[in-house]
């Protein structure tokens, strides 16, 4: 009997010393004076890209080599920033694991993002950060110029597709009853057609915009001569007017997507396709067409209303993506009035 209580006991201090379980702790004390957005950001970070690969591990077993693996796994899903969070992240937990008796080194401090993660692409699709999105989208919403160069830019961030592939599109790519977008091959960068599910608010969006375009075969027409569309630089030049020159393109709501929807626990396969990043030959191309559109579908919608949220300073709330016993534990063990 008494070895079983031993056995018992070790196992509920391997337990309080797993790395998701000192996870929770620090978030209990670190949330104190930070805003329940940053909050929740950090929280789906761990659960979605940290928990995975270092959870279920003990403090005192882990050394640099199972964090680098964790951080190159998030960059291999395309997400080189949220990779360098979730570094700066295991970090901090481990400060606190010092103060606290949970470990006695700090492995996290070995390596630095540079030595790991690639660099970072310089081009010209510059983007905010995350927390700028919210005045990016009131200063949106009251924009001075024309009600169809708003709705495009309100568009191209409820799709997040290509600025090209925006401005070229007709009406008769839509299917408004199924709410879909399919834009055919000959328009796409990977040249295999592509399906946008439309959210409720890129619907509505559509049905004001028939009112004024509807006339013509583009969706976006061009000012001086509504026979060929907007000219691809009318969404730059609308941000430049709302002071983001040289801040923020249409190109960068693509990227604020991506590391959201990724932050948030969404499925790699589910944003590459959406993106149309993911490779296609011709022979999976009709297969992967309509791929995984039932998802898709419901993460689109998710996605507009967290732009809604954002927009309204509401308290955004979670994504429904996350999924499995560690984001489950962080997740409500970290909401609890403990």
């Amino acid at each position: 009997m008494a070895a079983r209580k031993i056995s018992k006991s070790a196992e509920q201090i391997s337990s309080e010393n797993s790395f998701a379980s000192v996870s929770v702790k620090w978030v209990e004390h670190w949330q104190d004076d930070k805003s329940p957005r940053h909050v929740d950001s950090t929280r789906r970070r761990l659960a979605a890209n940290i928990l995975p690969s270092l959870g279920l591990l003990q403090m005192t077993e882990i050394e640099a080599p199972d964090i680098v693996a964790m951080v190159r796994a998030v960059e291999a899903r395309g997400a080189r920033d949220v990779a360098k969070r979730a570094l700066e992240t295991t970090g901090q937990i481990f400060r606190y694991a010092i103060a606290h008796g949970y470990a006695k080194r700090n492995p996290a401090t070995d390596v630095r993002p540079r030595d790991i993660l690639k660099a970072s692409l310089k081009s010209n699709y510059a983007r905010i950060e995350a927390k700028e999105l919210p005045n990016l989208l009131r200063q949106i919403e009251v924009y001075p110029g024309t009600h169809v160069t708003r709705f495009a830019i309100k568009l191209i961030a409820l799709t997040f597709v290509r600025t090209s592939e925006l401005i070229g599109a007709t009406w008769s790519e839509f299917d408004l009853e199924a709410a879909r977008w399919n834009i055919p091959a000959d328009r796409m960068k990977m040249r295999t057609p592509h399906v946008v599910p439309l959210a409720r608010q890129a619907l509505e969006i559509l049905d004001t915009l028939r009112e004024l375009t509807g006339g013509s075969d583009w969706l976006f027409p061009g000012d001086r001569n509504v026979a060929k569309p907007m000219s691809n630089n009318t969404i730059l030049k609308a941000l430049e007017r709302m002071g983001y020159k040289g801040k923020m393109t249409g190109h960068g709501f693509r990227g604020l997507a991506s590391t959201i929807l990724h932050e948030r626990g969404y499925g790699h396969e589910h944003i590459e396709l959406q993106l149309a990043h993911a490779p296609r030959n011709a022979v999976s191309a009709a297969y992967n067409h309509a791929l995984y559109l039932e998802p898709r579908s419901k993460m689109m919608q998710d996605w507009a209303d967290f732009l809604d949220q954002t927009q309204r300073g509401a308290r955004v709330l979670p994504f429904r993506g996350l999924s499995g016993p560690l984001n489950e534990k962080l997740l409500i063990a970290a909401r609890s009035d403990k």
